[in-house]
């Protein structure tokens, strides 16, 4: 599918908590958008002409609704954060490759990829879905995606558990807190083993650190982890390159360890890359 840009019209907004926002926009993308894509936001300012790139947490397809949760975290976001229903909003997308492609193989190349349904191929397998910060939006969506048995982790820095409760309707959900204000004291690693959460396979998104360690976590257990990658966009396309991570072999085409995470990803197994 190609990507493309169209104006969209603003659902819905509103604040979880601090910082934190809530967007639903009307756009035939919803009918097309998969767990671990995301969609690019022009802020309407002509001095920020580039698209923020912000995650899929969630979409109505049968009334083309999509929805993004996401951190203020400077100008662009903040001018987003103050859209209003039935503002006008330019996007382009839909963009990346999700769960469904690195789960089924495409990272590897798998040139079958896109016949291999996502639940298809984990038939019979347990998944243990990790988010953590602002890497708990996508996860809503992935979660809800899969068919099989699954258990949530989510990791947040106090009690403003935001979420939670849309969480909490599909099943088992564990928390770790940074402070300690909830769950299990320190991170999803440590609720995992607190609470004995065992699966198959991983499906994670949030910050570095974390999937670092999820990572670490499956390869010594054995268990296939598709990780997103949380990185720094500009272009959201692939044209400028200022998302490469690093790889365990070298791409075929340039002949180098590294990969565009928002072309390539930003999901990958985590065996394919080298963080």
């Amino acid at each position: 599918m190609s990507k493309r840009k169209e104006e969209a019209t603003v659902y819905s907004q509103e604040m979880l908590t601090d910082g934190i926002y809530s967007l639903w926009i009307e756009t035939s993308m919803a009918s097309q958008a998969k767990a671990g894509q995301f969609i690019g936001v022009f802020t309407g300012d002509g001095t920020k002409l580039l698209a923020r790139p912000i995650s899929i947490c969630d979409v109505k397809s049968d009334e083309n609704l999509l929805r993004m949760v996401y951190r203020v975290s400077g100008g662009g976001t903040d001018l987003i954060s103050k859209l209003k229903k039935g503002d006008k909003v330019s996007v382009i997308g839909v963009l990346g490759n999700g769960y469904e492609k690195a789960a089924c193989g495409y990272n590897e190349e798998s040139s079958n990829c896109e016949l291999i349904p996502l639940n298809k191929s984990l038939e019979g397998k347990k998944v243990i879905v990790i988010g953590g910060g602002i890497g708990i939006p996508p996860m809503l969506l992935a979660a809800k995606s899969l068919q099989c048995e699954k258990v949530m982790v989510l990791g947040y820095a106090n009690k403003n558990t935001f979420l939670k409760d849309e969480f909490d309707k599909l099943g088992q959900v564990y928390i770790s807190t940074d402070d300690g204000s909830l769950g299990t004291k320190g991170t999803v690693i440590d609720a995992i083993k607190e609470n004995g959460v065992s699966g198959d396979v991983i499906f994670a998104c949030g910050p570095m650190p974390m999937l670092r360690g999820i990572k670490a976590y499956a390869k010594e257990h054995g268990m296939k982890a598709y990780i997103s990658l949380e990185e720094r966009m500009a272009c959201g396309v692939g044209a400028c390159l200022g998302c490469v991570t690093k790889t365990v072999n070298k791409d075929h085409h340039t002949h180098v360890n590294n990969t565009r995470i928002c072309v390539e990803g930003p999901v990958f197994d985590s065996e394919v890359v080298d963080i």
